[in-house]
């Protein structure tokens, strides 16, 4: 049956963009790290931020209506509960995620446009910089993975393999997960090369440095590197269209050992494309930010698998969003 909407419910969908602009704007501003250092008034405030005063002010009011901060007198402060996820010194904080959510805000915002004109959106960067906005993408996908990454690693055992490709691995969130769960196994992690120092830094402080190797480059463009018995693809295909996917495959295929392979880790949709809602929502988000990428079904992925050379396809785990989980061998 379909949903009975009321007037209410229909603005309120609209309105809501409303709190997620504050709460963005405070985060690329970086508000909540020096509020919670010592109480401030809205003009200290804006002359560490180089801001606008009357700018800053309405900002602060709106963070405080909406319970993010406390406001006495004058003085602006952050609840503890709220410095925990949203300041730089925070190892809980969610920063990356909000600021990268940002970025995807401005796309959104132009999807009339990229709807009409079957376009991605026009990219802008952030207040921050290109190269922030990108730091800020491999942090928001440390944010998402992380809780999740032991659980899902843990869905695939009997694990076997002595050496895993995680491609487009980021900063070493799956990596560190599969090395966990298997002592004696190596790893390469292929990425493109501005993303290599995050992922060695990250790898490093984990203590597992001697068993990675971090090999910079583009797989829409490179050969992958060899010599590998279990190849990791981590949310990584819904950035593609599937002509782009049979590519990768093909080059996975390649890499792959006699016998090896490969694990998809993506949203999984049903073959009407509206479940689940969250895949469904995230072909939009790639719709505005991709030239064609996309989510897909089971018997898609199955199809563009075996096209490349893959048999014994199997859909390992059905996930409400990015951790349903399909497997397939080196034929």
């Amino acid at each position: 049956m379909a949903k009975q909407w009321t007037a209410e419910e229909v603005l309120s969908v609209a309105w809501s963009f409303q709190r997620a602009c504050v709460l963005n704007a405070a985060a690329e501003l970086d508000v909540f790290s020096p509020l919670h250092e010592k109480a401030m008034t809205a003009q200290a405030l804006a002359s560490r931020l180089g801001a606008d005063l009357r700018a800053t002010t309405i900002l602060l009011d709106a963070l405080t209506a909406l319970g993010f901060l406390t406001k006495q007198g004058g003085d602006y402060s952050v609840p503890d509960e709220v410095a925990q996820l949203l300041t730089e010194s925070s190892p809980q904080n969610v920063l990356p995620m909000v600021r990268h959510l940002a970025n995807c805000l401005s796309r959104w915002a132009q999807l009339a446009r990229v709807t009409q004109t079957g376009k991605p959106a026009e990219r802008i960067p952030s207040i921050r910089g290109e190269a922030a906005d990108q730091t800020a993408f491999i942090g928001a996908m440390h944010n998402f993975s992380a809780p999740a990454a032991a659980e899902v690693v843990g869905r695939l055992k009997p694990l076997e393999f002595s050496h895993l490709l995680d491609i487009g691995g980021a900063s070493g969130t799956w990596t560190m997960a599969f090395l966990a769960a298997m002592p004696d196994a190596e790893a390469t992690l292929f990425d493109l090369p501005d993303v290599i120092p995050m992922a060695e830094q990250r790898i490093g402080e984990a203590g597992m440095a001697d068993r990675v190797r971090l090999v910079p480059g583009d797989f829409y463009v490179d050969d992958l590197p060899g010599g590998v018995d279990l190849a990791w693809l981590g949310a990584i295909c819904h950035q593609n269209s599937r002509e782009q996917n049979r590519a990768l495959f093909a080059k996975i295929h390649k890499a792959l050992n006699e016998g090896g392979a490969v694990v998809i880790r993506d949203v999984v949709m049903d073959p009407s494309h509206t479940s689940p809602g969250g895949g469904a929502l995230f072909a939009v988000n790639m719709l505005v930010a991709t030239e064609g990428g996309g989510t897909f079904t089971f018997d898609e992925y199955s199809e563009d698998l075996r096209e490349a050379g893959f048999d014994e396809v199997t859909l390992v785990y059905r996930d409400e969003f990015m951790n349903s989980l399909v497997r397939a061998k080196k034929a």
